[in-house]
């Protein structure tokens, strides 16, 4: 395996993707430092998933270059691929052979004698809290044992970059902390992770850096920091009493406090970045003037999501095909 020592584990400039009319991506611009956990933000139809196959050459640019540890995914495939592990969204596992003789037969395929594959797939899944059910078809796994089989087979060549496409969708709360702690251990173990999810939670938990992509654009990067910063020090999140004052409501923060405010899917619940809370006691003035009462209102630290739902206009959790304001372009950089 070719041994990387560029300061860079990955490098895009300006990937593009078309599927007859549709660019799922376009024109997307990132950079992985080596030995960090890069997290791209995005709901599902954003341009993610894409992105990564393009990346692990799975599927050629229609424009721009992509680079993994300087060598480029078009012109030196074969190269790259000795470089890379990629775990999908859906396992690539065979559901009626054991964990054993699925992490066997990929190890085989690797070039290791069978001696090398059993020790491989022996350590694999003890390391993955599988080797009880070793021996078991996959077909009695739950989807959390799936996924971490599936994480424990692209593994077993040990790569310097790991492209890890939503590795805890549908997951319950407990094992997508297992899964957590694996991907804290594999870069403390040396490797990078590109990391894709659209839960905001996720990227803020693991993340060094996060590009957030929407439409097949990334609208925003930077450190989890940088970006909640983006949105303001603060964040006002209100619901009026009645549906029917949301607008009036909106038309008060923007007049109040010069920002505008965002409305959640959840019906006349409002979020708006603040840079100075003492302003909230002359916007509960003006509420009280206009007649607009008030279901509950608080200021706290911005989250993830409010810098999701204040770049793009939508929640993240919201599918990017779907109708809504076209994404503002937002770079933050440390």
């Amino acid at each position: 395996m070719t041994n990387p020592t560029t300061d860079w584990a990955l490098e895009a400039d300006g990937l593009v993707k078309v599927f007859g009319t549709n660019r799922a991506v376009d024109g997307v611009d990132l950079q992985v430092r080596t030995g960090a956990v890069y997290g791209v933000l995005g709901p599902n139809g954003a341009g993610k998933t894409t992105t990564i196959n393009m990346l692990a050459t799975l599927l050629r640019p229609d424009g721009g270059t992509g680079r993994v540890f300087g060598h480029d995914v078009v012109r030196e495939p074969h190269i790259v691929r000795q470089l890379i592990g990629v775990t999908g969204q859906f396992a690539s596992v065979d559901e009626t052979l054991s964990a054993t003789e699925n992490l066997m037969i990929f190890a085989r395929l690797l070039g290791l004698s069978r001696s090398e594959a059993r020790a491989k797939a022996v350590d694999l899944l003890e390391r993955f809290g599988l080797s009880e059910a070793a021996r078991r078809p996959l077909q009695n796994f739950s989807g959390g044992m799936r996924r971490r089989l599936d994480l424990a087979a692209s593994l077993l060549a040990q790569p310097p970059l790991i492209f890890l496409d939503e590795p805890t969708t549908g997951l319950d709360p407990r094992t997508r902390g297992q899964m957590w702690d694996t991907i804290r251990e594999l870069v403390n173990t040396g490797s990078t992770v590109l990391l894709t999810t659209q839960y905001l939670d996720e990227a803020d938990q693991l993340a060094d850096r996060i590009a957030v992509i929407d439409r097949g654009k990334v609208v925003a990067e930077g450190t989890p920091d940088d970006l909640k910063a983006s949105v303001g020090t603060s964040s006002l999140q209100l619901r009026v009493r009645d549906a029917g004052d949301t607008a009036d409501a909106l038309r008060a923060i923007e007049q109040t406090l010069g920002v505008r405010g965002v409305l959640s899917p959840e019906a006349s619940r409002i979020t708006a970045p603040m840079t100075d809370p003492d302003r909230i006691a002359d916007l509960l003035i003006m509420f009280r003037e206009a007649g607009i009462p008030l279901a509950e209102v608080s200021v706290q630290k911005p989250t993830l999501d409010e810098v999701f739902l204040t770049i793009t206009g939508h929640p993240a959790d919201e599918d990017a095909a779907g109708p809504s304001a076209p994404a503002q372009t937002q770079e933050v950089r440390a």
